[in-house]
């Protein structure tokens, strides 16, 4: 599943707050290139592609949404049959959706009504991540210097820019 740059940069700030691990990981990329280097390394990519300050609040998700984009759109070039799913069509059409998603996975599409019934439900109220605690958090606004900034980061890895249109090839849709 994946979703608009600039929901997931706003996302992954907000969860930052609550994360500790994922915000140490903001907070060193923001003063050293060679750092985010060494943590996309750590999580298994080639750091040398990501080595960059993360020198603005919505950075980290972009990278982390450039990283798995570009790992998809990859498998894909290399003939591995990998579908993907927009979050944002799923929360604009949850039924239909959930009906391709579950025939997808030669599942009983009769399923889909109680998939949906899922959607009222934090998914992570009993956690950190729970909407009623991230959702105190200010988003971090896109000002032009930042577009300009993810649009060169999307740019770098042949990946549609901020305000184009971005269903990948082989997603799933009504």
């Amino acid at each position: 599943m994946y979703r608009d740059i600039v929901a997931v940069g706003k996302s992954t700030y907000r969860a930052s707050m609550m994360v500790p691990s994922v915000r140490l990981a903001r907070f060193v990329g923001h003063f050293s290139g060679t750092m985010t280097k060494v943590i996309m390394d750590s999580i298994g990519f080639n750091g040398s592609d990501f080595c960059m300050r993360l020198d603005n609040d919505l950075m980290f998700g972009a990278l982390i949404y450039t990283v798995t984009t570009a790992s998809y759109l990859d498998l894909r070039r290399r003939g591995f049959d990998v579908s993907a799913l927009r979050y944002e069509d799923l929360i604009a059409r949850p039924l239909d959706m959930c009906r391709i998603i579950l025939e997808f996975c030669h599942l009983p599409v009769s399923l889909a009504e109680l998939a949906v019934k899922a959607f009222d439900v934090d998914s992570q109220r009993n956690s950190v991540m729970a909407e009623s605690i991230i959702g105190h958090f200010k988003e971090p606004p896109l000002t032009p210097q930042i577009k300009r900034k993810l649009n060169e980061l999307l740019k770098k890895f042949g990946l549609p820019l901020i305000g184009e249109p971005a269903i990948l090839e082989g997603t799933l849709s009504c």
